[in-house]
């Protein structure tokens, strides 16, 4: 770390803080799954929470279920750290920032010169959901599910095939050109490969005016003042103004994406895989600094990963999505603690680990088969040539996503108690 190799960590009494990236610090970055909500000290490393400026304060103790008959303080950050349910977002008082109902969105697929029949990819089919303002909704599955599809189709890049979109009570699935530019200013979309979606013939200075020049009236002064301001909030100077985007890091570039993006003031942020293909301490700062300017700037975000453990820490609630369809919804700390339907489990189960089996709870489950065909579905539900519970009517009718207590919304024609 910073041209420096840190095998052992500083000599006694030098410091009260393990502040310093010693390898066992750094294999403590992510939370285990088997640990409630909330932030333990005993488990983050003080120098990528404390040391980055993080605003805490203690709360009371709570059980760890990794180790029982002890307890631990939670770290709680001012900003909301965690996936426990606010009141607020159960309140039915209070309306969605988004909503989605039976969002379908179909591809051609590939034909042959001779094939009357062109084939659909049926990427979305029926997703419904809705997310709440200063709320963090993930979106977690396996690749290809349709994740990233749900997201582009959300802003408009894709047009939907059927459904709705609703963004702050207004359907923008069918809106003019005009309308829609106007749209984009309130909903951003942050890429998995942050270095393409920055011109590299151009420098930072032209990339972060050129929307501020499309959307607003700003004169040229307002404009220089605006972006060395978005800059600072994501923790870049003005000498990086006159630098092309190839002379940044991974992290960097991250930081210069949420810059350009800010600069329009957004409502809603959909941030898709925006820590794959960083080293974990990049990806630590890079989740602080969402936080950080989720509550300076009063933002909504839908968090796109395969990251489980940082979903979990990051996002409030969350949907399983599996063949272009959600198989279970709900609370993120009920989703991981009980989840119900057996593609969640099986999610669940498959997350890689550096501790032994069978502790924690959480125990492998084997599965057989391969994601279905985008073009060519099975009947009935579509997990179920994989499913170890599947029954007749599994495949012979469709499941549909209906409510199983609280605020849990689940796809499957098992009985559960």
């Amino acid at each position: 770390m910073q041209g420096r190799i840190w095998k052992t960590p500083p000599p006694k009494g030098s410091s009260n803080l393990p502040d310093i990236p010693t390898p066992g610090n750094y294999l403590k970055v992510y939370p285990r799954l088997t640990e409630i909500s909330g932030i333990f000290l005993g488990r983050y490393p003080v120098c990528f929470i404390l040391l980055q400026g993080a605003d805490f304060i203690l709360d009371a103790p709570w059980p760890n279920p990794s180790a029982p008959g002890s307890d631990h303080l939670r770290l709680k950050s001012i900003q909301g750290t965690g996936s426990g349910a606010f009141a607020l977002w159960s309140d039915p008082m209070v309306e969605p920032i988004l909503e989605v109902r039976q969002l379908k969105k179909y591809f051609k697929g590939p034909g042959g010169f001779l094939e009357r029949r062109v084939p659909l990819v049926k990427a979305l089919d029926g997703v419904s959901f809705h997310v709440f303002p200063g709320e963090t909704f993930g979106l977690v599955g396996e690749s290809g599910c349709g994740k990233s599809t749900l997201g582009k189709t959300v802003l408009g890049i894709y047009r939907p095939t059927e459904g709705n979109v609703l963004f702050k009570g207004r359907d923008i699935t069918r809106l003019s050109k005009k309308e829609s530019i106007r749209i984009r200013s309130e909903i951003q979309y942050v890429y998995q490969d942050p270095g393409s979606s920055l011109d590299p013939h151009w420098k930072i200075r032209r990339i972060l005016a050129e929307p501020l020049r499309i959307h607003t009236n700003m004169d040229k002064r307002t404009i220089e003042e605006h972006i060395r301001e978005m800059l600072k909030a994501v923790g870049l100077g003005e000498e990086h103004l006159g630098l092309y985007p190839h002379e940044f890091s991974g992290g960097q570039q991250r930081r210069l994406g949420l810059a350009r993006i800010l600069c329009l003031n957004p409502s809603l942020i959909i941030l898709d895989e925006p820590t794959s293909g960083l080293d974990v301490s990049v990806q630590a700062t890079i989740l602080k600094l969402f936080l950080d300017l989720k509550s300076r700037f009063d933002l909504t975000y839908i968090f796109i990963s395969h990251n489980l453990s940082v979903v979990r820490m990051m996002c409030q609630r969350l949907a399983v999505m599996y063949a272009g369809k959600i198989m279970e919804m709900g609370d993120t700390s009920a989703v991981f603690e009980r989840p119900i339907h057996p593609y969640t489990q099986l999610l669940l189960s498959a997350i890689p680990t550096i501790e032994k089996k069978g502790v924690g709870g959480r125990q492998e489950i084997a599965v057989s088969g391969e994601p279905p065909n985008p073009e060519d579905f099975p009947p009935g539900c579509r997990f179920h040539p994989r499913c170890p519970h599947t029954m007749d009517r599994c495949r012979k009718e469709a499941p549909e996503l209906r409510r199983r207590g609280d605020d849990r919304w689940v796809a499957c024609h098992r009985e559960l108690k």
